[in-house]
């Protein structure tokens, strides 16, 4: 059966969690702590991003708001804890995320900020405060989330509030079949589960229940035969009647009428009530049908490590760009959800919490009643350049179909449940199922990232080939070699494999293995710096010994004239940031990186980018690469702070939010063009062309440009990130027939 709980939205989009706590019963300004019970947190107003706003407290069944009054860092440390952050990183008085309704809880409040709850900082008691709402208090945290603590915003609710729901299919070969797409809808009572009257069920009811399960659309189904089935059954109903509107996210969120406890007949000439709906097109069995839709999309998600989420990028002319975070809520969110094909949306993300875009932003103030078939057709502001930034782009949670991948794999042996050796189910020939080991060999970052995204684990940090210093007691034999994954596989079943186990190195040592993290870094080029950067340098050769040793001239000038003559140099400047949510550090440690004693520095990365020249046709015509001169930031963003300078041995990385700059006029920031012809070319920027180091988002690390020669002066133009085009737009700049005189024609 499908059993899937999906949080309980607040329909501001209100982030919203809670904790068992001591709370105060006393009005004495230094409160003890009484009989436990639940309080609640959770932020509000607008606007504001995910990780701030107006700090409103769950006390005896009323929410209500904190006084500003001698309010402090202090306390916005233990709320910030109580709602899930590190800490807090500021606070806000004066209502500044708007004014709050209800009970004034706390006024005073005094902690030290090493309290485990609100409710033991002294003040002046629960529900005594001389305030009004103009007095709000709000709260900015850290956005670090608590290691273990569940990132949700569901709302705690009496036993009688429909939380979890189900599609229990009634046909044994369907029930076998993934993922289940119809059949009797269930909801969770106590420790068992109960029918849903289907008198007066219409098919927005159905819309609603389908979205819950990762599904866009419902369909009829066949009453008829539902109800033949019902004859058979004992039923137990729950609720007796359903009015969705059909935009909300959850059930619970519809309007119910629960049957009361001595009602002799609870669906009187009805039957339970029966769902069936349509897959998209990711789960869906026409694959054609999938191609099809795939390439007509305005809207795509990007870094997301789970199917169905992301940051939400969309189509305008020819070039994709993001949405702004203001006003951003479910309903804009489950439009991005059902028309990329998933069911509505369980979360809506504020503050480039999947990473941020790059390029434009295409949208502000989205505003969606939840019914339009496309984000494009909801009411939205242009944007300005002063009304946003990258830090507020929008993202998104979908429900998608439970597919049971996380059953056919397991990691073992390692030192957390983040990390251990790969291990496959699979099924023998008399029918047993048994767990078995991947062969190494090959095995790498993509691969890797499969496996953790299968187990909902988030990103791969590395993919390891040997294993031997994890627990070896329980293994198993290797089952399955020569795995090459794309990435965007939903399972390892999925990519490529060798139809028989050909394993050059056998024994768990060499067994394949997962480090898996919840973020990931991400580089891209500031492509614009290129185009503008870019010229011809005829540098002599008695001043490019040390490029030579490097590699970092074309095969040819080994048969020059040394030290009498010259190379012609492509020369430009490069910017590399980092736009994910973790550093981007060198794969190897500091122990194994070579000292290059002519340039005087270590590379931590044997090849951290190729330079490439192509013809228009894509045949390479000349190349440079560049190992890691020296990972480190160069600068960042205002109020990021530096971590990594290549100095005196020191570490090498970029953080989130920096970038490492690679002038014009150092070694081997080039491309050796001495044998190119005068014509029309491509030229293309590629950063961590292995996959070495693991990144949320590998199709923008490739920069592409056309380029103009005449033999003596170079020119590039329409320089852009691999994935910054629409496909047409991408197809058609692959065929430019060149420009003339310097005016592209």
């Amino acid at each position: 059966y499908v059993s899937y709980t999906v949080p309980v939205a607040h329909p501001f989009g209100q982030s919203i969690c809670f904790s068992k706590l001591q709370t105060a019963g006393s009005h004495h300004p230094t409160p003890t702590p009484q009989s436990p019970e639940h309080l609640k947190f959770r932020l509000a107003g607008h606007p504001r991003k995910h990780n701030e706003g107006r700090i409103e407290v769950f006390y005896k069944g009323e929410w209500g708001t904190i006084c500003d009054d001698d309010f402090s860092l202090a306390n916005a440390h233990v709320l910030c804890r109580q709602l899930g952050f590190v800490s807090a990183t500021g606070w806000a008085h004066s209502a500044k995320y708007g004014k709050g309704t209800g009970k004034i809880w706390l006024d005073n409040v005094q902690c030290s900020g090493s309290e485990r709850s609100i409710s033991v900082c002294k003040s002046r008691g629960w529900g005594s405060s001389d305030c009004t709402h103009d007095e709000d208090a709000g709260v900015i945290c850290k956005d670090e989330r608590l290691p273990g603590f569940v990132d949700s915003n569901i709302i705690e609710v009496d036993e009688r509030r429909v939380e979890e729901v189900r599609l229990r299919p009634v046909v044994a070969v369907a029930s076998k079949r993934v993922p289940v797409t119809e059949g009797v809808v269930e909801v969770r009572y106590k420790d068992s589960w109960v029918q849903v009257c289907d008198n007066g069920w219409t098919p927005k009811n159905s819309r609603v229940v389908c979205g819950m399960m990762g599904f866009p659309h419902e369909r009829k189904v066949n009453k008829n035969f539902y109800k033949l089935y019902a004859e058979r059954q004992k039923n137990y109903f729950l609720v007796h009647s359903v009015a969705c509107l059909g935009t909300e996210v959850h059930l619970a969120a519809c309007p119910l009428e629960f049957n009361q406890a001595n009602a002799t007949e609870t669906c009187p000439g009805g039957m339970p009530a029966a769902v069936s709906c349509v897959p998209g097109p990711d789960y869906a069995q026409n694959r054609a049908l999938k191609k099809k839709l795939k390439a007509l999309r305005t809207v795509r998600l990007k870094g997301g490590a789970r199917p169905g989420e992301g940051r939400v990028e969309v189509l305008k002319g020819t070039e994709w760009g993001t949405v702004c975070d203001d006003r951003w809520n479910l309903q804009a969110a489950s439009v991005v959800c059902r028309e990329l094909g998933y069911g509505s949306a369980k979360l809506a993300l504020t503050g480039a919490r999947m990473g941020q875009g790059i390029g434009p932003i295409h949208m502000n103030d989205v505003q969606c009643t939840g019914q339009e078939r496309s984000l494009w057709n909801c009411r939205f502001k242009n944007i300005t350049a002063e009304d946003c930034k990258h830090t507020e782009d929008a993202a998104v949670r979908c429900n998608v179909p439970y597919m049971g991948f996380e059953k056919t794999v397991r990691i073992t042996g390692g030192r957390s449940r983040f990390e251990g050796r790969v291990e496959v189910l699979r099924s023998g020939a008399n029918g047993t199922q048994n767990w078995g080991l991947i062969c190494g060999e090959g095995w790498g970052t993509k691969e890797a990232m499969v496996v953790c995204k299968q187990l909902g684990l988030g990103y791969a940090n590395h993919g390891l080939q040997e294993t031997w210093y994890w627990d070896g007691s329980n293994v198993t034999n290797m089952v399955m070699s020569g795995v090459k994954c794309t990435g965007d596989e939903l399972s390892l079943s999925q990519c490529q494999q060798h139809k028989t186990v050909s394993c050059p190195k056998t024994g768990a040592r060499f067994a394949a293995g997962v480090i898996c993290s919840e973020t990931a870094s991400d580089l891209v080029l500031n492509a614009p710096l290129v185009q503008q950067t870019v010229y011809i340098e005829d540098r002599p050769l008695h001043m490019l010994y040390c490029a030579a040793e490097e590699d970092c001239l074309s095969s040819t000038a080994a048969n020059a004239n040394w030290p009498y003559g010259h190379r012609r140099l492509l020369r430009f400047s490069s910017e590399i940031h980092n736009i994910g949510r973790a550093d981007f550090r060198p794969k190897a440690g500091r122990h194994s990186w070579v000292w290059h004693a002519c340039h005087g520095h270590y590379h931590s990365m044997d090849i951290f980018t190729h330079y490439d020249l192509l013809s228009i046709n894509g045949t390479k015509v000349a190349e440079g690469h560049k190992a890691s001169f020296c990972l480190e930031d160069s600068d960042c963003h205002e109020g990021v702070s530096k971590r990594y300078e290549c100095a005196n041995f020191g570490e090498q990385g970029i953080t989130v939010g920096c970038w490492d700059s690679y002038r014009h006029d150092i070694d081997c920031q080039w491309i050796d063009i001495t044998d190119v012809k005068p014509g029309n070319y491509i030229l293309q920027v590629v950063i961590n062309p292995n996959y070495e180091v693991s990144e949320s988002d590998f199709t923008n690390n490739a920069m592409k440009c056309n380029c103009k020669y005449d033999g003596h002066r170079i020119w590039l133009h329409n320089c852009h990130i691999g994935d910054a085009f629409s496909e047409e737009a991408e197809r058609k700049f692959e065929k430019y027939p060149g420009q003339l005189n310097n005016q592209i024609s």
